[in-house]
């Protein structure tokens, strides 16, 4: 992040499988900046996408000088991709978007004039959201994952269309760490965050690129780089099962010396089996994913690798 401001407005967004809306997306963004009379840049981050869209983003730098790319060596993600813009960025605020037109370029002005009441960051809060069913009820879900381990206000959305004063950037940036969630990197430097209502669009071409898989990765990030809570979690079911255990040992020792016949059974001893054991299974497969974690980090795996650069003047 530089320390001057050269222009008002960045705005950046991760690209991947989007040549077909980059062009329109680009046009609608230039006119609303124009019409409103704020200087920009737009930074387009190309998370190594296996379409044109990096040609479509070199085409664009020609027509727009205010456009600008970087590729990415290989893909790392929406959030590590984002880290890869702000650290690119000159404006003295930032707005990351999705590059698909669901959030539509003109709530940005409304995003703007929100984050200058005094807030660091502005975050969309949609009516309606034109997703799948499933995609829904896991942000749902998700959220409430999120104010639990990151002590988010249950009220607010994290949305990936944010507004962001430059003033809590270097902070982000300082975050070296190869697993980004830029969400919980900024419930952490701040609390001076809200929300504004807006629409949210239906994608302008081709389908979504976020399933289940990166969805999951995504949670991840939040549950196991922000929070201890899992590894607790895991340790309160493993004392409650202990304690299960030992009381109905009790009740057992009771029962033969009581009434002399032990109450036995097949099924139920494969039952307490597969119950202790998934659940060791699964603290030890927790434990592993922190550990593994820590590796990686201590090792320096870089959050993203540039290839290449096109717009910029240095």
């Amino acid at each position: 992040m530089k320390n001057t401001f050269k222009v008002e407005v960045s705005i950046i967004l991760p690209v991947y499988g989007s040549e077909n809306t980059l062009t329109e997306l680009t046009r609608q963004i230039h006119n609303v900046m124009s019409e409103n009379k704020y200087s920009h840049e737009i930074i387009y981050v190309c998370d190594h996408s296996p379409d044109k869209s990096w040609e479509v983003i070199k085409r664009l730098t020609k027509k727009y000088k205010h456009l600008k790319g970087i590729l990415l060596r290989v893909n790392a993600g929406q959030h590590n991709a984002l880290m890869a813009g702000l650290s690119e960025s000159e404006g003295r605020y930032v707005i990351t978007m999705d590059d698909d037109l669901q959030h539509a370029p003109t709530d940005i002005i409304v995003m703007m004039n929100e984050l200058k009441k005094g807030y660091d960051v502005i975050y969309a809060n949609f009516e309606k959201r034109n997703h799948s069913l499933w995609k829904v009820f896991a942000s749902r879900l998700n959220n409430l994952f999120a104010s639990y381990l990151l002590k988010k206000p249950i009220q607010l959305y994290l949305s990936p269309f944010r507004a962001i004063n430059s003033s809590i950037i270097k902070d982000l940036l300082r975050y070296r760490g190869p697993y980004v969630y830029l969400d919980g990197l900024i419930l952490m430097v701040t609390n001076k965050i809200s929300s504004v209502t807006v629409k949210h669009h239906p994608r302008f071409a081709d389908k979504g690129n976020y399933g289940f898989k990166r969805s999951f990765s995504l949670w991840l990030k939040m549950a196991t780089s922000f929070s201890l809570a899992p590894l607790r979690l895991t340790s309160i079911a493993g004392f409650l099962l202990s304690l299960i255990g030992f009381i109905l040992a009790i009740y057992f020792i009771y029962k033969k010396l009581t009434v002399g016949i032990l109450v036995s059974g097949w099924t139920s001893l494969i039952v307490t089996i597969l119950i202790i054991g998934g659940l060791q299974m699964l603290a030890i497969g927790m434990i592993g994913e922190y550990l593994g974690r820590a590796l990686l980090t201590l090792n320096n795996k870089p959050q993203f690798i540039i290839e290449e650069k096109i717009g910029f003047k240095n």
